[in-house]
C-alpha cells in the first residue's frame, strides 16, 4: 500500500490535513503524482510546481515542502508538505 500525508500549515500550526492511498500497480513517481493531483483537488489548490530543491528533498527524506515559491497564485498559509507514510 502507498500512503502520502500531506498538511498544510500556517504560523507553525497544521490547519489541514489528508491521507491519500494508492493500492494501484504504477510506479513510485506515478504513485506520487497521482496523490498530488488528489491532494490539491482536497485542498483546491493550484498544482504547485517541483523545483530542484523540493524535488531534492522528496528523493533524500520521503518529505518535501512547497512554498509560496512553488505556487502560481498566491497562498493563505505558510507551506504544503508532503509526507510518504508507507510504501509497497
Amino acid at each position: 500500500m502507498f500512503r502520502m500525508w500531506a498538511k498544510i500549515w500556517k504560523n507553525n500550526h497544521m490547519i489541514k490535513d489528508t491521507v491519500v492511498e494508492d493500492a494501484s500497480d504504477a510506479g513510485r513517481t506515478q504513485k506520487v503524482f497521482h496523490a498530488m493531483d488528489e491532494i490539491i483537488y482536497t485542498f483546491d489548490l493550484g498544482k504547485p510546481i517541483w523545483l530542484d530543491k523540493t524535488v531534492k528533498e522528496f528523493q533524500d527524506h520521503s518529505r518535501a515542502r512547497f512554498y509560496q515559491d512553488n505556487f502560481i497564485e498566491s497562498i493563505d498559509f505558510d507551506y504544503l508538505e508532503i509526507q510518504m507514510i508507507e510504501e509497497d
